[in-house]
């Protein structure tokens, strides 16, 4: 069946601090031309700089995936890509004031309550994946794995041999509903890695309202009052599962699903939609966005 491409409606802005930074920035997401993809465009420099979605431009993937020119970055671009990629945007135009992308309440859920698609006059040109293209991390045992297929599809497992999370699963097709399945699923962390994490500047916007926090081994009372500070709550407990009560799971593999949603938005680096069947063990930005680069190099000899 023959799918046109899409881009957005009409204008949509967010703003809000960067889960990293800390940094309040703000994001206009504008309609664009047909066969023009996913730009970046960093507005709030003297001289505006642009910034292609594609793999090649990633410059870290340290704990989120950034996409740079130069000297010029935009970071935590997953979350908005994995929406664009669940709504079927094929362009985009996206101005950032500021140097990394609202967290928002962590997931994709905002962006797909907020952006329509409109469709354009040009069919949709997808990735064709030639042969099957296989990144793995034989330390952590992680791997992605692409082969060609007639669609996309996702299936992803989840092992951080943690007693609370146990082994969890999800996948995604084109039949899968985005919004509702993948799109609410929120971004977490460890307790113990939280001060780590902060110590280390990665994680200066984490609050109470944007991250899933997993309770891996006993903490005390001073503990939970440190972090509770921290994350903006006058008061936070353990709840019987193992998380942090600041926040209500969606589901019980929610974590499983927000790795998903990653590797959907780090899989969308490769220029497009892509016809391929992705399966992933111990999915994270680091090997994502390397498996996009491989498929970039063998599509288009880069």
């Amino acid at each position: 069946m023959l799918v046109n491409q899409r881009t957005v409606a009409e204008i949509v802005r967010f703003e809000g601090k960067g889960l990293h930074t800390g940094t309040f920035s703000r994001i206009t997401i504008l309609p664009a031309p047909a066969d023009s993809g996913i730009v970046f465009v960093r507005t709030d420099l003297e001289t505006p700089v642009k910034i292609n979605a594609l793999a090649e431009n990633v410059t870290s993937t340290a704990r989120s995936t950034t996409i740079s020119y130069g000297d010029v970055s935009v970071v935590t671009i997953e979350h908005i890509m994995s929406a664009l990629t669940g709504l079927g945007i094929d362009n985009a135009i996206i101005e950032v004031e500021g140097l990394e992308i609202p967290i928002l309440d962590g997931s994709a859920k905002p962006y797909v309550k907020a952006i329509k698609a409109a469709e354009q006059d040009a069919p949709r040109r997808y990735v064709e994946i030639p042969e099957t293209v296989e990144i793995k991390d034989e330390q952590s045992g992680s791997f992605v794995r692409i082969e060609p297929a007639d669609s996309f599809s996702a299936s992803i497992t989840v092992d951080f041999s943690s007693k609370v999370l146990g082994v969890q699963t999800a996948s995604y097709d084109e039949q899968t509903d985005y919004a509702a399945e993948i799109a609410v699923c929120r971004t977490f962390c460890f307790f113990h890695e939280i001060e780590f994490l902060f110590k280390n500047n990665l994680i200066k916007g984490g609050d109470a309202d944007n991250a899933i926090v997993i309770v891996e081994h006993p903490v005390t009372d001073e503990q939970l009052s440190a972090i509770a500070g921290l994350v903006g709550k006058p008061k936070i407990n353990v709840t019987h599962e193992g998380y942090l009560d600041n926040l209500t799971l969606h589901f019980p593999n929610e974590c499983g699903r927000h790795k998903l949603l990653d590797l959907i938005g780090d899989i969308r680096l490769v220029g497009g939609f892509p016809k391929a069947k992705i399966t992933a063990f111990k999915p994270g930005h680091g090997i994502n966005t390397t498996a996009a680069k491989a498929v970039r190099k063998l599509v288009n000899n880069i």
